[in-house]
């Protein structure tokens, strides 16, 4: 994993020197081992400077630390019509060796032992832009070809790796400015925040405050005038609803599950450095440890021990291990929430309400003494149905006017995890269904709450297109918006801060094709949420341990702020209501969220995640 930047202009001047020093400045944590820079100036005949492009790279050396350093450049091909290209990477191409056979098989002359950069190198001469459909991996690239003058910026299936891009800088359409960090990209021009008025971030707002996260690859740097920083969409956007067909009713049966994870796992295990995995002894995670065990006999395995027992699985855990046989350490953390909070709020640089991020990044960090790369077990539910919305979709869109008869008074004094709550949730998903679909059962704050908190009905609030069946609608919403936007971002933010590499086996492409391809009746046996994936888990591991309840990898938000734990709560008052402009350019009404705040308090409702969420945007306003 590394951090990447550049900036191609096409208008005939020179790229400032402060430009690339911003970029660099903001990707810098990413790679603490190693840095490069690449320029190159493309002329006419008349001398003219037709283009000028700046690569900007930091590393963290995994693989190949002799021959991997970036940007990698190759100065000519296999003839004089290949000429010079430059790659730049984020990342792992966990199939490069297989890659490497074939492309010396076509003529190819490696320079490097075994770095899967060149890969890229050597791939891209061979197949063009079409490269990423060969390869097997987490990436964010660019690859410049100075023959055709062109630059190619791309992501893996689901955008475990972030890239940000940003078209044109003010008038200047023939500027393209891309970076591992969104908020360098922002730094490139004095004052690069959006004004209050402005109909994007308005926008943006909204869906921020529906979902906790950035929605449809937009980020809170833009404008409605254009210019604005948006995500590189990940590959898989193109190809879902071949990759999800609308009747799919391919059987997957439990052996084919095993193979393809065994597969998928023994993929992700080349690095030139120590490697362990994830381990809390959830299915998801408990397969991924078993299937690299048979792999690699010495494998370590980490979880963190929380210090509320609600949200603890450490006991789970070691009893995987155990039972699994790999070398397992209980991490105990030290956390220290507000600052360290704080320190992601910054290295983020945006907002972000998922408040898991913190835990994410304690495990990261107590595991990185110990290894350098860990494998986790994320992306399981979203391809095996192991969240609770999707037994409730197809109810909710059958029923949804049933169902808004639920008082709102359910959500009264209850813990977020009793099934008062969670009926009170749904009576909330059931009126909110009208304006947004399905996806209401994954927002934050519904739209009654967002018209209270900006004063006016919510502008355009996120939604997905509606299929024939709620439940494989939801799903595609969560792979093309959740995973990538809420999920892999905390994995990537909360690793890449303490110079861990993560790598998540279970979205290995053979996997998801046969997932997304199977019927609902195959993925959820007898109704059972994650039912194939539990079916292989039972082969190798107790019952007890594979059928417990779901707990999720969470900290008691709510209850920290009540309680003042490591000062949470004195910084949410501070932030929410002794600042001057606590939410900068996103104008929120003050009555409102105090009224939050005070219902939070004085546990009339639980209002943790919201305040969360709130809490971040405060602190990305007054960071920015």
């Amino acid at each position: 994993m590394c951090g990447i930047g550049g900036v191609l202009r096409t208008d005939g001047k020179r790229i400032p020197a402060t430009w690339i020093k911003a970029i660099d400045a903001r990707i810098a944590y990413r790679g603490p081992d190693g840095e490069g820079t690449f320029r190159d100036l493309v002329k006419d005949d008349d001398g003219n400077c037709v283009a000028a492009i700046v690569l900007v790279h930091r590393r963290l050396s995994i693989i190949d630390h002799a021959g991997g350093a970036q940007p990698m450049v190759s100065k000519r091909g296999r003839s004089e019509e290949e000429g010079l290209v430059a790659v730049i990477s984020n990342g792992c191409i966990y199939n490069h060796r297989a890659l490497r056979s074939e492309l010396e098989a076509a003529g190819h002359e490696f320079v490097s032992d075994h770095s899967d950069t060149e890969v890229l190198i050597h791939g891209y001469r061979e197949w063009g832009p079409q490269l990423t459909d060969h390869l097997e991996g987490m990436y964010a690239l660019a690859i410049w070809d100075r023959a055709r003058c062109s630059l190619v910026l791309a992501r893996d299936w689901f955008g475990e790796k972030p890239l940000y891009v940003r078209h044109g800088i003010g008038a200047n359409e023939r500027i393209l400015a891309f970076s591992s960090d969104a908020r360098s990209l922002a730094h490139l021009t004095k004052a690069r925040l959006p004004e209050t008025d402005d109909g994007f971030v308005r926008e943006w707002g909204d869906r921020y405050l529906q979902l906790g996260y950035n929605h449809g690859g937009a980020t809170v740097y833009g404008s409605a005038e254009g210019d604005a920083i948006v995500s590189v969409p990940p590959a898989v956007s193109d190809t879902i609803d071949i990759l999800l067909p609308e009747h799919a009713d391919r059987p997957l049966d439990v052996d084919a599950v095993e193979t393809l994870l065994d597969s998928a796992v023994a993929g992700c295990l080349e690095a030139d450095v120590e490697l362990g995995c994830f381990l809390s002894g959830g299915v998801d995670s408990s397969l991924v440890a078993l299937m690299a065990k048979r792999h690699r006999d010495d494998l370590r395995t980490f979880t963190v021990r929380m210090s509320d027992r609600r949200y603890d699985e450490s006991g789970y855990a070691s009893a995987v291990a155990k039972a699994i046989g790999t070398r397992h350490t209980t991490l105990n953390v030290a956390p220290k929430p507000v600052e360290d909070l704080q320190f992601l709020v910054r290295t983020l640089g945006q907002p972000f309400g998922d408040s898991s991020i913190l835990p994410m990044y304690w495990i990261s960090r107590a595991a990185r003494e110990h290894v350098k790369v860990a494998l986790s077990g994320d992306g399981g539910d979203e391809l095996f149905l192991g969240y609770e919305r999707y037994l409730a979709a197809r109810h909710l869109a059958r029923f949804h006017w049933l169902m808004q008869l639920l008082p709102p008074s359910l959500l009264t004094e209850t813990h977020p995890r009793s099934l008062r709550h969670k009926l009170g949730r749904l009576g909330d998903m059931a009126r909110d269904y009208s304006d947004r679909g399905i996806i209401a059962t994954e927002s934050l704050f519904t739209g009654a709450q967002i018209a209270e908190l900006t004063g006016r009905a919510p502008r355009s609030p996120a939604r997905v297109p509606a299929g024939t069946d709620a439940l494989r609608t939801l799903r595609r919403a969560d792979l093309l918006e959740y995973l990538p936007n809420d999920l892999l971002v905390k994995v990537d933010t909360a690793s890449m801060a303490t110079g861990l590499e993560v790598r998540t086996p279970l979205l290995n492409r053979d996997l998801v094709r046969a997932a997304l391809a199977a019927s609902t009746k195959h993925l959820l046996p007898r109704g059972r949420r994650k039912g194939l994936l539990r079916a292989v888990a039972r082969r190798h591991l107790p019952g007890a341990l594979v059928d417990r309840a779901k707990m999720g990898f969470s900290i008691p938000i709510g209850e920290w702020f009540r309680n003042d734990y490591g000062s949470m709560r004195t910084m949410l008052l501070d932030q929410l209501l002794r600042s001057r402009d606590p939410f900068g350019p996103v104008p929120l009404k003050r009555r409102a969220v105090k009224r939050m705040v005070d219902e939070h308090l004085a546990r009339e409702r639980d209002h943790g995640q919201r305040l969360f969420a709130l809490l971040t945007l405060s602190m990305w306003a007054r960071m920015a």
